[in-house]
């Protein structure tokens, strides 16, 4: 069962569990409110699902900095319902977490070893939802993962390709680091997990070095054969209310101790995803 069906990632997953030959139950927002308990027990009920996938979330940063209450429904008490839910029913439970709920102050890459430390509405609604599903299920395992992009998706990495070829300036940010991770790589991963039925936090991203948004863009543009105007800007340049970490690249610990293999690389990523567009 995909939550967040709707979604960049959501979608993908349900492509990928459909093309492996799975019984996929997909519900979008539209079709159920994570937010709503009743709902879910309702659903997954129904539907008695081996593995629930969460993919549902609001992940407007600024917008939740506005409305916290709304980030709580969605990114806190949505996956403590779902988890809830997956105990009572004997479903596990994967939800996706983010980079986010870093501070950026670290200059390596962050592991499940480094303390969280949230500055924004959305990282803090995020990480209260990965403490609330872990105390409500046994059988959770939380996905950090950042920077996703891929062919559907709303946000810059997503549509920039798109931008490019239309011949628009694009005003990219220079100083925030993170793992860009290609939506069709995550949802892979998502359903191995499903497999695996391991309890933990695992940080899912592609593998390398990292990338700002300005270098993810120049080689994205480098790999698609396309010249554009790119102009490098500041996160201090950009008025937004709420704080994003300048650093917030992901590193697991775990996956290769429980025998899974490396993520694809970002180049390898880049490759696809420009073919694909």
């Amino acid at each position: 069962m995909v939550t967040g069906a709707g979604g960049l990632v959501g979608n993908a997953t349900v492509r990928h569990c459909k093309a492996l030959g799975d019984q996929v139950f997909a519900y979008t927002h539209d079709a159920l409110d994570i937010s709503n308990l009743k709902g879910v027990e309702e659903i997954i009920q129904q539907c008695r699902p081996d593995a629930v996938i969460n993919c549902a979330a609001w992940t407007d940063v600024d917008g939740c900095e506005a409305h916290p209450e709304r980030a709580t429904l969605a990114n806190s008490v949505g996956p403590e319902n779902l988890a809830r839910a997956s105990r009572k029913f004997g479903a596990q439970l994967i939800t996706i977490s983010t980079d986010y709920v870093f501070d950026g102050t670290k200059e390596g890459f962050y592991t499940q070893r480094d303390d969280p430390n949230p500055e924004s509405v959305y990282g803090a609604s995020k990480l209260e939802g990965e403490r609330r599903a872990q105390s409500a299920c046994a059988r959770t395992i939380v996905v950090r993962t950042g920077f996703v992009f891929g062919i559907g998706g709303t946000n810059f990495l997503s549509t920039l390709i798109d931008r490019a070829r239309r011949g628009e300036h694009l005003k990219v940010i220079s100083d925030a680091r993170g793992t860009p991770t290609y939506a069709p790589h995550l949802a892979a991963r998502l359903r191995l997990l499903a497999q695996v039925d391991l309890p933990g936090i695992l940080h899912v991203v592609n593998s390398g070095p990292g990338a700002s948004f300005e270098e993810f863009t120049r080689e994205a543009l480098r790999v698609a054969h396309l010249k554009t105007q790119i102009e490098p800007i500041t996160m201090q340049s950009l008025p937004r209310p709420a704080r994003r970490p300048s650093n917030s690249r992901l590193k697991c610990l775990l996956s290769e101790a429980i025998g899974l293999a490396e993520m694809p690389s970002l180049a390898d990523a880049l490759k696809e995803f420009i073919a694909a567009s």
